[in-house]
Formats: C-alpha cells, structure tokens, sequence
C-alpha cells in the first residue's frame, strides 16, 4: 500500500505566517444579546403557559405537592448551575 499520498507539506517553511487574530468582542457580543433574547421568548412562553393553565391558583380537589415537587426540582436545577459556573470561575483563576 502507498504511503505517499501526493501531498507535499513542509511544516518548517520560513515564509509561513502566523494567522490573524480576529476580533473575538463582536462575537460574544452578538451571542450575548442571542442567548438572552432566546431567554426572554423562553420565559414569555411559559409564562402565558403557566397563565393559560392556571397551575398556580388553588385548586380544592388537589394537593400542592406537585406544585412544591415542581419548585423544588427547579430550586435544585438552579443550584447545579450556579455551583457548576463557581466551579468554572475557580478553574479558570487556577490555570
């Protein structure tokens, strides 16, 4: 079987250049703005959900513990981010 491929790359050529950087701001900037417009529709969303459905008036035939069930799942859920984002910041002073 052939090893040579045609393919002819001199890795130590004088003439190459090192890449350009790009401004990385624009970026970030329109990734913010993007994440927290996604935020707001995502929210808007449940909340007419949670207002068409009328989840948090109380009802006589049920219990709250699906209600605190729901609270308590998102009580957790949001502890894991804000641990796993201080987790994150300690890593990057570390490195």
């Amino acid at each position: 079987m052939p090893t040579d491929l045609g393919a002819d790359f001199d890795r130590d050529t004088p003439d190459a250049t090192e890449p350009e950087h790009r401004p990385v701001a624009p970026v970030e900037l329109i990734a913010t703005v993007a994440l927290a417009l996604s935020t707001l529709v995502a929210v808007t969303a449940i909340s007419i959900g949670i207002a068409r459905a009328d989840a948090l008036a109380p009802h006589a035939d049920t219990g709250a513990a699906p209600l605190a069930i729901a609270l308590f799942v998102g009580l957790v859920l949001s502890g894991m981010g804000g641990l796993t984002a201080i987790m994150a910041a300690d890593r990057r002073r570390r490195d």
